[in-house]
């Protein structure tokens, strides 16, 4: 890593099973955009009182402007500027205020180091924490040559020992921009929600259509052409693209000025279904060069590099650490006063690869599995017991990237457990961890996903029907908790697979799909394959309300029809999801 980020030369770490050696030597060489520091104007000489016009904001600032990491006390503001634009002579301006005319400025600021705002893709990322007060929305702007960014508003957490009356987030998930328009966006944009959760999937690393279905159809206007010329991501310039590309979207940059983001990421970030491969001590998964360690590892490390510089997320990042566990963590919870703990993890650069079997009754259970395989590491594990078990919140959620509890399709010995990138493809550690949350008695305990493009409303149950939890598994185990599964915004989803979205294959497969899944998995109480969205879950001192829209994703215009598609409720104190869907119909 370069020198003003604070870091010396290579290192070489001891290796161990968590220790991802080389991929920590290929990061220390890369200079990863930590936040810029902002000086205060009057040592800069910047000019806050001189006009600017928000008129040339698109140009200037072509991807707009977003925030996110939320502590109650700031947020990270993030911009990009147009390189045809910037200036190394020219200060980037950041102002603050309570009110959208910025009559009531709280905050003043200039980023004057130029060179690493050119050195990260023309990129800035500051950070207020310790600026502002908590609990707070505020409107901001950048400043530069003259010209305003577009007004974002950002949002700060309540204070540690507050006690708010609710928390009200929209989920989302899974937006390949081959796939379809961002019209939810828009919506997204409109609805009065705290926060936006991502669970990943932000971005899509192919450009050649891999991650489309028999059933899909082409959207003028979203077709890329990877800088490498390859199909597949294959250098650090082809993240960056994916990222300015899917980012200029005008919907998705509505979103991220109107909404504070809380960001997770899941594989497509970096390469599908990726997972670490302990023999070589390198990444690997679905990319024609996955059996080049050597290749993997730069490549995975590009794509940390790509998305710490265009995700404003707060990533602890500890260039001492003698492992990656050490070093670098996607994995935290956000404390929102005493009614929510959320919990975020990293499911994919700890995960060993996924079976070799054939995914049936007799392959997927606990029993079967070799006992140190993992999808979170050891260190991540226990960090998410504790903090689960240790929460004090009304409201105990785990965002988990992918789908928690069991999907069988089948019956009995018949049974196939299809979703092995789930945990049905690591039974051993979520039986682990299942037990020691019911152990602990975590109450109004709820799981947020995404990763599968389905609507989901399930319990989490200490076992399930089949042999998925070990033993003969014949009983219904002991709810513990419920989980809601988000839709994807665009991505491929099972019906799409099979041509089953339009017309009169959707109007007579729709219903008998929601009505399967469940019949085959009791534990689900709702499933919806059929269609895309996004979804807002509120939690309130009483109960939790999810609730599922859908949006026209072949329409690229704000008018696109929005539906509810489903709504659930959960009482405080109880494990009991009651459908409440005629409310918001």
């Amino acid at each position: 890593m370069a020198d003003d980020a604070g870091l010396g030369g290579l290192d070489e770490p001891a290796r161990g099973p968590d220790d991802h050696a080389e991929l920590l030597s290929v990061l220390d060489s890369h200079d990863l955009a930590l936040t810029t520091d902002l000086e205060a104007p009057r040592d800069t000489g910047f000019d806050f009182a001189a006009e600017a016009t928000a008129a040339g904001a698109a140009t200037v600032f072509p991807q707009s402007v977003a925030s996110g990491g939320p502590t109650p006390e700031g947020v990270i503001l993030w911009t990009r500027i147009a390189p045809d634009v910037f200036d190394p002579d020219e200060s980037l301006g950041v102002q603050v205020a309570h009110d959208e005319a910025f009559e009531d400025v709280c905050y003043e600021g200039v980023v004057t180091e130029t060179a690493r705002i050119r050195a990260h893709d023309y990129t800035v990322k500051v950070d207020l924490d310790g600026r502002l007060d908590p609990d707070t929305e505020y409107c901001y702007r950048f400043r530069y040559r003259g010209t305003a960014s577009n007004t974002g508003r950002c949002r700060t957490l309540p204070a540690p020992d507050s006690s708010p009356e609710s928390l009200r987030i929209a989920l989302l998930a899974c937006q390949n921009y081959l796939n379809g328009y961002y019209p939810a966006y828009h919506h997204v944009a409109e609805e009065d929600v705290d926060f936006l959760v991502h669970v990943g999937d932000f971005v899509y690393e192919s450009s050649a259509g891999d991650f489309k279905g028999f059933g899909s159809y082409d959207y003028p206007g979203r077709e890329k052409s990877l800088p490498s010329g390859n199909g597949r991501v294959w250098n650090l310039d082809d993240y960056r693209y994916l990222y300015r590309l899917y980012r200029s979207d005008r919907f998705l940059q509505e979103a991220l000025e109107s909404h504070t983001l809380i960001a997770g990421w899941d594989d497509h970030e970096m390469i599908n279904d990726v997972y670490w491969d302990r023999e070589t001590d390198a990444p690997a998964g679905d990319h024609p060069m996955s059996d080049d360690p050597t290749f993997m590892t730069e490549l995975v490390a590009d794509a940390m590099h790509a998305w710490w510089e265009f995700m404003p997320a707060r990533v602890e990042y500890d260039p001492g650490g003698a492992s990656l566990q050490e070093r670098f963590r996607l994995w935290r919870d956000f404390r929102f006063g005493d009614l929510v703990t959320l919990v975020m993890t990293d499911e994919r650069l700890f995960r060993d690869p996924p079976r070799e079997a054939i995914p049936t009754v007799d392959n997927v259970g606990p029993q079967y599995e070799p006992p140190g395989r993992t999808m979170l590491g050891a260190d991540q594990r226990e960090w998410l017991v504790e903090t689960l078990t240790t929460s004090e919140a009304t409201w105990t959620v785990w965002a988990d990237e992918v789908l928690t509890v069991p999907l069988r399709i089948g019956s009995g010995p018949l049974s196939l457990y299809p979703v092995q990138g789930g945990w049905d493809g690591y039974t051993r550690e979520r039986m682990r961890i299942t037990e020691q949350v019911a152990e602990a008695g975590v109450e109004n305990f709820v799981t947020l996903t995404g990763d599968m493009h389905s609507y989901v409303a399930a319990y989490q149950q200490t076992s399930y029907p089949g042999r998925v939890t070990g033993g003969e598994g014949v009983a219904q185990g002991e709810r513990i908790g419920v989980e809601f599964m988000t839709p994807a915004i665009t991505s491929l989803n099972v019906a799409e697979a099979l041509h089953l979205t339009r017309g009169w294959r959707k109007r007579l497969t729709e219903p008998l799909l929601s009505w399967l899944v469940p019949l085959m998995n009791p534990h689900i109480e709702f499933f919806d394959g059929h269609n895309w969205g996004y979804s807002v879950v509120e939690f309130t001192r009483e109960d939790c309300t999810y609730v599922g829209y859908a949006v026209d994703k072949t329409v690229d215009d704000p008018s696109a029809e929005k539906d509810v598609v489903v709504a659930y409720r959960v009482p405080e104190g109880r494990v009991e999801l009651r459908d409440v869907t005629d409310q918001y119909a």
